[in-house]
This record gives structure tokens, sequence and C-alpha cells, in this order.
């Protein structure tokens, strides 16, 4: 397809933008499955005692996530993004009969492996997407509703899936849920959705970096993405605490939660109501930071994450911990989806997709890095104790941010640099 006859912006993608918003909601559905049932399900089916060992499935989802990330990234440059997309759901299609007929807790696990896959294929992909059919003046506004779909669909499902496992068992009913995701979403996949990779060689070809001039290897842009680039590297610090949050969120609460005398329907209205917050959260907060900035939202977000942990781990009632979810979505939606417009703002879009694997290959590892922090710190001492790790974490993720991280959106930067001229030549 030739260039000239693409255009960038949400107004002229607006079918295949919206598209890629329905697929990344059932993307999103396939965790949102897992998330209330099995925890209770290794406590009541296959009888684990230790915290470490029940959240050896958080631990593999998040490596297997966070490792296909970086490789879809730059699968995604190599052979497009389209075919990249199908293959994570082709690596789906196991995933809800394993969880039904599991015999033992290693099928679980496997169960998780596959499913770290499709989400790091699916959810990258549709990312990178979203970020090559919008171009750079919305790309805030792009995040807010793909992250919105996906963790939006995570809260639904996982308060639906609750309710089915209290009214009709653990299994098969709730993860029948899964099957329907996988059948719609590969099949719209296949069937509808475009590639979109020439939008970003159409947006490179008048981008004004110089990075664009000089191909960089994939060293290269891991290092940037990790460690040179101040405000790519704080982007994947505050993404790994994110997510560590989130993986110790998805295996402890339901059982500090249940733990408390909770029933099962409170317990799954409280594990969604945090990501209902985050995902509706995000269509207000992707915008703002369009129009604010990247910077004040994520620092502010990692502060209301701590406060919030700190809550849940002081709390003791529904009302308190209904109140302390949604403080903690709201604080992940100001991150989430501002975070990766940082990375769109930063990165040149001929290396932007690799970028992007590797912020989501750091953020994702949060997944496994909450698993194992929060299974050891629960077993040498209690629940409770991991959520203060959590909530100390993202206090220092936050300090880290606001001594390192530099505004990131072109629009801001501009009218910074607006501002200092105009106080210069009042002097």
């Amino acid at each position: 397809m030739s260039t000239t006859a693409l255009r960038l912006g949400l107004r002229a993608n607006l079918a295949q933008f919206s598209l890629l918003v329905v697929v990344n909601a059932l993307v999103g559905g396939m965790v949102g499955q897992e998330q209330t049932v099995l925890p209770l399900l290794a406590e009541q089916e296959f009888h684990l005692t230790g915290y470490t060992f029940l959240l050896s499935y958080v631990l593999v989802f998040g490596l297997s996530k966070a490792t296909t990330n970086y490789f879809a990234g730059t699968w995604s440059d190599r052979f497009g993004r389209k075919p990249v997309l199908i293959a994570g759901w082709l690596i789906a299609i196991p995933v809800p009969a394993m969880l039904i007929f599991a015999p033992n807790w290693s099928w679980i696990v496997a169960a998780n492996l596959l499913l770290g896959i499709n989400q790091g294929l699916t959810w990258s992909t549709t990312v990178i997407m979203k970020v090559d059919l919008v171009g750079p003046r919305q790309r805030g506004l792009a995040m807010g509703f793909n992250e919105a779909a996906g963790y939006g669909a995570v809260a639904v499902t996982s308060a639906l899936a609750g309710y089915l496992a209290e009214h009709f068992g653990l299994r098969p009913i709730p993860f029948l849920l899964g099957a329907a995701y996988v059948v719609l979403g590969l099949a719209l996949s296949t069937l509808v959705v475009r590639e979109t990779r020439e939008h970003a060689r159409l947006e490179a070809a008048h981008h004004g970096s110089d990075d664009g001039h000089t191909e960089l290897t994939n060293r290269h842009v891991f290092t940037r993405t990790t460690l040179t680039e101040p405000a790519l590297s704080s982007a994947s610090q505050a993404g790994l605490v994110n997510n560590l949050n989130f993986g110790l969120s998805w295996g402890l609460f339901p059982l500090l939660f249940a733990g408390a005398g909770l029933p099962v329907g409170q317990v799954g209205l409280l594990v969604a109501l945090y990501p209902a917050v985050w995902g509706a959260g995000q269509l207000a907060t992707g915008a703002l930071s369009d129009r604010w900035g990247r910077k004040r939202l994520i620092t502010v977000g990692m502060l209301t994450q701590a406060a919030a942990l700190a809550l849940i781990a002081v709390a003791g009632t529904f009302p308190t911990w209904a109140l302390a979810t949604v403080l903690l979505g709201t604080g992940t939606a100001m991150v989430y989806p501002t975070l990766l417009a940082a990375i769109g703002d930063v990165a040149h879009p001929s290396w932007r997709a690799r970028s992007v694997g590797v912020y989501r290959l750091w953020r994702d590892s949060g997944y496994a890095a909450g698993a194992v922090l929060g299974g050891i710190v629960a077993d040498l001492t209690d629940l409770r104790a991991a959520v203060w790790a959590a909530a100390s974490l993202s206090l220092a993720s936050a300090c880290g941010l606001a001594l390192r991280m530099y505004e990131t959106h072109p629009r801001t930067q501009r009218r910074a640099c607006s501002q200092v001229d105009e106080h210069t030549t009042r002097r």
C-alpha cells in the first residue's frame, strides 16, 4: 500500500481504531476470567498452602508475557503487526480447556505460560497499531482508549466470573467466558483487522528527529529504553512497579479479603473495582496527558498508588477496602496510558515498536516481581506486610520519577520553552 494513500489521526482511522479497541477488550477478558477464580481454586480444590507456590501461576504468566512483549515489538517491525496479532490468538486456543480440565496445579501453571505469550503478542500489537494510526498529536487519548478497553474487560470479566463461580461453582462455567473471547478475537483479527506498519513509515518520513537517519540496533534500543535515556528508562521502572502492584493484587488480594470473612461475591466485587476504575479512568487520563503533559500525571499516580496500598494494608472491612481499591485504580489510571504515550513521544517511529516492546518487557516483569515479593513476604510474615512492601516501592518509584524524568509531550515542551523565552525577553 502506498503511503500517499494513508492518513494519520484518530478521525481518519476511526473504524480500524475502534475495531482494535474491541480486540483489546477481548485480550483483557482473557486475564479477567482468572483473577477471582484461580486463587480460590488453588485453596479449595488443589489445597495449596504456601503463598509462594500459590503465586507460581502469576510468576510464570509475568515472565512469559514480559519476554514475549520484547519479541512482539521486534517481530512487528520485521513481519508486520497483523501476523503477530493472529499468532497471539492462536496461542490462546487451548488455555480455557486447560483451566477447566486441569487435574493438578501444573496444568494451571502451563495454561498461564500460554496466556502470558498470548497477552504479550496481542496486547503489545494493539498498542503499536493504535500508535501507528493516530500519529503524534493524540497518543495519550489513543492509549487511554486502548488500556481502558483492556482493563475494563478485566474488571467486567472478573466480576462476572466471580458471580458465576458463586452460583455454578469454580469450574467449568467461569472459564467458558475465555473460550468465547478466543473465538471472537481470532475471527476479528484474521478477517477484519488491517495492517498498520505503513502508517508508522509515513510518520517516520515526516519525523524531524535525527534518530531516524541511522537505523538503531536492537541492543541500542534496549539500552536506551532500559538505562540511558532518562524519560524512557524512568517509564520502564515506573511500569515495572505499577505491574508489581497488579501482580501482587492478583494473587494476594482475594486471599486477604476472603481471610477477613468476606463472601465470594464481595471478594469478586473488590477484585473487580481496581481494574474497573483503572480501565474507565484511562478514558480521561490519557486525554489529560495530551493537555497537561506526562510527567505530572505519572508521578502523582505513583504517589496515589502508594497511599492506596497503605490503606489496604491497614483496613479490615468491605467499605474501607472498596475505597482503597478505587483509589488504587485511580492512581493506576493516571500512570498506565501516560507511560505508553511518553514512550511514543520519545522513540522515533523507525524503532518505536521495539522500544514499546522493551518497555513492556520491564513493565510486565512486574507481574513476576509482584508474585515473588508478595509470596516470600507473605510466607515469612503475613499478607498485610506484603502489601506494605508494595506501598514502599511505589513511593520510591514516584521519588525517582520526580528527580529524573523530563516532560515528553511536544505541546507541553513548546509551551515551557515559550515561557522561558518570554521570561528571558522581559529580563
